[in-house]
């Protein structure tokens, strides 16, 4: 048997184990324990640490290209500790969804008589002094049920006139 075709069952034994077992097969070699207990997530990353392991990671060229890109790219990156250490420390700069009004601007709604008067910061969004990280958590705390929050202050009218 090649080293291919002994790669390729060992990957196919992956999809027939059982949560439990992945995790310890993850375990094994990461040589951390797995904090997911997503069957199909576990053995992807099983089968690409297996292939890591056996033709190498990714090539210098690949990884100075990818170095290259990061500072422009507008991802969130989680990355394994002690995996892609020049990935981590570099800030990945987020891009702020162009459908939000700019910081500084005030949201007002009327919702069941009350005047609702939210304020737009760097931050996230500003309500009775407490500062939520998007829409959907200050429309949560403002009417105590589950929202788009973009929804809840702009209306059905405005998801229409974004597509």
């Amino acid at each position: 048997m090649t080293e291919h075709a002994s790669i390729a069952s060992r990957i196919a034994q992956l999809q027939g184990m059982t949560v439990d077992q992945l995790r310890g097969e993850y375990e094994r070699v990461f040589g951390e324990q797995a904090r997911s207990r997503n069957k199909t997530w576990l053995w992807r990353r099983i089968a690409w640490r297996i292939q890591e392991l056996a033709f190498g990671g990714l090539s210098e060229r690949a990884k100075a290209r990818l170095a290259e890109l990061m500072p422009d790219a507008e991802i969130a990156l989680r990355v394994p500790p002690g995996r892609f250490l020049e990935a981590r420390d570099r800030a990945v700069r987020l891009t702020r969804d162009p459908r939000l009004p700019r910081p500084g601007t005030v949201l007002l709604r009327n919702w069941r008589g009350r005047r609702i008067v939210v304020e737009v910061t760097e931050e996230g969004f500003l309500y009775e002094g407490v500062t939520y990280k998007s829409l959907s958590a200050a429309a949560r705390a403002i009417t105590g049920t589950r929202w788009n929050g973009y929804l809840f202050f702009f209306g059905p009218k405005a998801k229409k006139a974004a597509k």
